[in-house]
């Protein structure tokens, strides 16, 4: 006996199914499962071996900056300033500390897979059924199921009633499928072949009894188990990029002092120990100690922001990542849709009737042929209609914290709901015509029907249901009143119609019956039915979602529709929300293409129907190798490999599994893609304020690097100590740069294209600017130092004010950094964080001048209040000029393509 995993089993018969696997009707014995046990092992999933703990730790700091900020530290230690070393060091071990909790969370992403077997089956075996646990199951075994059950493996059914399986985690369509045990075609998807019951789906309603065919990681939830664990999680922009910059960094830093250092010693005869001691404090100089922490504290800015717009971020450096996106792949049901099924026409032989509101809020008008509102009290075949799918109904609505929810099928609440718009009373339409029996849904006779009497000796049967079934065993229809003949082709007219709106159609019919009866008969249900009309629902696409698929073309991000559903829904539901008129992709056709081909179509088509887990990876994958940062958005478990491949994987909160939350890096907490895009705009916003922060930190570390350069240079005593330049990197620049973080989106963000994530952080433009203000700062700082020098000052009061003049020019320069391209902003209100940081930096600076024991500690002296004055003149000065330099690049920029500049 030999299993096949990942075979055709369900195009096979069930007979040739048994004799494959040496089975019968009786199930194995209980010596030959032990030996098959023996021979393919347990049913469980295959554990991944994964880095241990401490592993992932070490692994926080292998990164170029961390490399930098430790050398940083060992500079500070070299100089004797512990406390400066610790700083910075806590910086580095808290930066660690985070990246280790929240990567720890992305293991557990097969772990959750492995939650979704179940713990026991009921298996026939040597002709009894008795109770195992699951692990013990073996390709052959006789699976019993049963409503509630958890699938416990691969199953080719061999008996079913009325089975119907919720296999939303593995194919993502939004309702049960209906399972049967006929054969299906070789190129049937996952989601179609209703001979097959997968391991980890759960048993909606009905029973069976299923052949094991594949256990543990021959499964289709094992091969997603080893898919997900196979895939490699991408980099973030933002690490790429802190990464790239790093470097840059490093080697212009390393460049200075080797540089420095032989300049003094060939050039300037100063001892290699003198210069070895310049060149480390320039170092000290040029490292910008306090980068990772401002970029921590933007990033967690940036998470409570989205926190507060229902997104939650599981890793930080993913707070950024959605400004870089430019593909956004989206789930369809409850994603782009309500997932609530919403009855928008209703077909009778005398009109057409158009439903108004959605979702399952029992308002909405109701309008006829020629758009009128309709008087629902007059329309007779609309009340017939809407009062079969009252009665014939086990599905029930209420209203809970404002918001009405629904037990039972969607299907019969949707029914439910158009009851209450056209005023039927659900309560007196039951004491009118009471339920005496009911037969539930089948997936052989494709219907459910009900039994009811009035009170006065008739019986009346109500069925609905597919209606091509219906339409077998209807030989009259419903009109003005009463029954005629069926015109049937009237009726195929009006299933094209709402077929070619994406609709799901429902026909509804009723059976007086002359003498009442007490129970129904599967007999009582093949003939004498009175067609009352159809019904066409759909689960609408939320009117958030449109305005923000809009949006997101706008700013130049495609969105891209893949789901489980069948094609035709997907493209009617595509077309409304704006996603192009092109017909669907499916699975089966990705299969047929080579990358090539699929890469060709990827750029025309937007939605993707019938696709398996494989299928999603694919894509995400063919997209990234064209050039595309993809987010990518799923809630079930044959999602978890393309969440976890994306640029930015995104679960839902309310209906996701806990494998694709673990695999994500974001969750949103309302499963609604308006959500989503306003998380792409807070992306944008952290983005620009970190380059803004950026931009702000490196000329105050330039400046104070050139200050030392220029001195060497100039056989000069040194304008500002090591000890001093440390108290303008840890205190001022810190404190000034974090405020940008708190910054709100500039005008226009979403409309601009998402940014190049090849692209360098800071562009030649801005790099200009950083060498600019490098350049006034070293001016102010070396100018007024030299200044108070030959004025007869002694060096101490020189090197204060030297210091004093730099930090005004740095908060000079923060109003300018408020906006990349805009003119300065000094207000407040948006962001009263700048000033109550420059308040405070000011007393600082007192403190720093005139409190003795940091006289001390800095070797700093107190000023003259003229000297005040050339402080101001500084922070002006340098704000002025920089606003210059913008104002000159907006008039460039206007002359070159007649329009402004965007802000990037």
């Amino acid at each position: 006996m030999q299993a096949h995993p990942h075979s055709d089993w369900h195009t096979r018969p069930a007979e040739d199914s048994l004799a494959a696997l040496e089975s019968g009707p009786d199930g194995l014995s209980a010596d030959e499962a032990r030996r098959r046990l023996e021979k393919h092992g347990p049913n469980r999933l295959p554990k991944h071996r994964s880095e241990g703990p401490l592993k992932r730790f070490l692994l926080q700091f292998h990164n170029l900056l961390i490399y930098v900020l430790l050398a940083s530290c060992g500079v500070t230690l070299i100089l004797g300033e512990w406390l400066d070393s610790a700083v910075i060091f806590g910086v580095v071990l808290i930066n660690a500390l985070v990246g280790f909790i929240q990567e720890g969370k992305a293991e557990q992403a097969m772990r959750a897979i492995q939650k979704m077997l179940t713990q026991e089956s009921r298996v026939r075996r040597d002709g009894k059924v008795s109770v195992i646990d699951a692990e013990h199951l073996v390709p052959g075994d006789l699976v019993l199921l049963e409503a509630g059950d958890r699938v416990p493996a691969d199953l080719r059914l061999l008996d079913t009633r009325d089975l119907r399986i919720e296999e939303a985690a593995l194919t993502g369509e939004s309702l049960p499928s209906d399972k049967g045990c006929e054969p299906v075609g070789v190129d049937a998807s996952l989601g179609d072949r209703s001979s097959m019951a997968y391991s980890g789906t759960l048993v909606s309603a009905g029973s069976g009894i299923g052949l094991v065919v594949a256990t543990a990681g021959h499964t289709e939830l094992g091969r997603i188990s080893h898919m997900l664990g196979n895939v490699q999680r991408l980099q973030t922009p933002l690490l790429a990029d802190m990464a790239r910059f790093a470097r840059q960094l490093t080697l212009i830093i390393v460049g200075l002092a080797a540089a420095t250092f032989a300049f003094g010693v060939l050039l300037r005869d100063y001892s290699a120990g003198d210069m070895l001691m310049a060149a480390v404090g320039l170092a000290v100089a040029a490292i910008p100690e306090g980068l990772p922490a401002v970029l921590t504290i933007i990033l967690a800015l940036g998470v409570q922001r989205m926190a507060r717009h229902r997104a939650i971020i599981r890793r930080l450096p993913a707070v950024e990542s959605l400004g870089a996106v430019t593909v956004i792949c989206s789930d369809k049901t409850g994603t782009l849709t309500r997932n609530e099924m919403t009855v928008q026409r209703v077909f009778t032989r005398e009109h057409s009737y158009e439903v108004e509101g959605i979702g399952y809020a029992p308002h909405g008008t109701i309008r006829c042929d020629d758009d009128r509102q309709c008087a629902v009290d007059t329309a007779d075949d609309l009340l017939e209609v809407t009062r079969a799918g009252l009665l014939a109904n086990s599905a029930s609505l209420r209203l809970l914290d404002g918001h009405w929810c629904i037990a039972g099928d969607p299907t019969e609440a949707a029914l439910l709901t158009l009851a209450g718009k056209i005023g039927l009373n659900p309560h007196q339409e039951n004491q009118r015509l009471p339920q005496v029996d009911a037969i539930p849904f089948s997936s052989e006779r494709r219907s459910l029907a009900s039994l009811h009497h009035d009170h006065a000796g008739h019986g009346l049967i109500y069925q609905f249901g597919v209606p091509e079934r219906l339409l077998e065993i209807c030989q009259r229809q419903w009109r003005a009143g009463s029954d005629e003949p069926l015109e049937r082709r009237y009726w195929h007219q009006r299933l094209n119609e709402g077929a070619g709106q994406g609709l799901r159609m429902i026909g509804l019919a009723m059976r007086p019956v002359e003498k009442a009866c007490q129970q129904l008969d599967e007999n009582d249900l093949n003939e004498g039915f009175i067609l009352l009309g159809l019904v066409g629902m759909i689960d609408p696409p939320r009117e958030e979602a449109i305005q923000a698929i809009a949006e997101c073309v706008s700013a130049g991000i495609a969105v891209k529709m893949i789901t489980g559903d069948h094609a035709a829904t997907a493209g009617a539901i595509a077309r409304r929300l704006g996603l192009g008129g092109g017909r669907a992709m499916t699975g089966t056709e990705i299969d047929t293409l080579s990358d090539a081909e699929l890469d060709a179509r990827l750029a025309e088509t937007s939605v993707f129907a019938r696709t398996s887990p494989s299928h999603k990876l694919r894509l995400v994958e063919r997209l990234q190798a064209g050039g595309a940062r993809v987010a990518m958005t799923g809630d079930g478990v044959n999602d978890a490999p393309a969440l976890k491949r994306a640029d930015i994987g995104i679960a839902m909160g309310i209906k996701g599994t806990e494998a694709a939350k673990e695999a994500a890096q974001m969750v949103l907490a309302d499963d609604n893609f308006a959500t989503l895009v306003d998380a792409v705009a807070e992306g944008r916003t952290v983005y620009d304020n970190l380059k803004k922060s950026i931009l702000f930190i490196l000329p105050t570390n330039g400046g104070q690097a050139l200050v030392l350069l220029a001195a060497i240079a100039l056989d000069l005593p040194l304008p500002i100590t090591p000890l001093q330049i440390l108290w303008v990197n840890m205190i001022t620049a810190v404190t000034l740069a974090l405020t940008l973080a708190f910054e709100p989106a500039e005008r226009g963000l979403m409309r601009q294209p998402p940014r190049d994530p090849e692209a360098p952080m800071l562009s030649g433009r801005l790099l200009w600017r950083v060498a600019c203000v490098s350049l006034l700062l070293t001016a102010a700082s070396l100018g007024i130092f030299l200044f108070t020098q030959q004025q007869g000052w002694i060096l101490e009061e020189s090197r204060t004010l030297a210091l004093n003049v730099l930090v005004a020019g740095e908060i000079g320069y923060l109003f300018s950094c408020r906006r990349l391209r805009e003119p300065a902003h000094f207000g407040a209100r948006h962001n009263p964080m700048v000033w109550a940081m420059v308040l405070l930096l000011f007393l600082l600076q007192l403190a720093f001048t005139y409190w003795s024991p940091l006289q001390r500690l800095f070797g700093t002296a107190a000023l003259g209040p003229d000297a005040w004055g050339w402080c101001l003149l500084a922070a002006v000065g340098v704000c002025l000029e920089v606003e210059l330099e913008k104002t000159c690049q907006r008039w460039r920029q206007r002359e070159r393509t007649g329009r402004e500049a965007p802000p990037r």
